[in-house]
């Protein structure tokens, strides 16, 4: 019986459209989780924001904080550009200068190329907004 339960626990997991990936920091320490559905939780699961499908980003209370357009670019929230994420990963200022990078891997770097986090699994652009963009 146990192991129906359990079995049954891992389908209903496995299947969930909502689950979420792990954001760390250069060390490996757990500093945040990004749901499938765009929540955005800091390391004690405690929601901080929110990315949703039409690129809208909320703060924890939904107030709109900023907004990431089809193309890459990063608004805030008064549609002023503060950033662009390229398809191959670069990030960018809002004057196109390189400030960091997010490898498909889900390494995280900054503009030296150091490694700053790891957010495999995780959309690239979210892993940007989350590591670059502090709207």
């Amino acid at each position: 019986m146990k192991r129906i339960i359990l079995a049954l626990l891992v389908a209903m997991l496995a299947s969930s459209s909502v689950f979420a990936q792990q954001i760390t920091d250069s060390g490996y320490r757990t500093v945040g989780f990004i749901k499938s559905d765009g929540t955005i939780q800091n390391s004690s699961y405690a929601t901080v924001g929110h990315i949703k499908s039409d690129g809208t980003i909320q703060d924890s209370s939904y107030r709109t904080i900023g907004h990431l357009k089809s193309d890459g670019t990063v608004q805030d929230a008064s549609y002023r550009t503060v950033g662009h994420i390229k398809s191959d990963g670069t990030v960018q200022d809002s004057s196109y200068r390189t400030i960091g990078h997010v490898k498909s891997d889900g390494t995280v770097q900054d503009s030296s190329y150091r490694t700053i986090g790891h957010a495999s699994g995780i959309p690239m652009r979210w892993a940007a907004l989350y590591f670059f963009f502090k709207l």
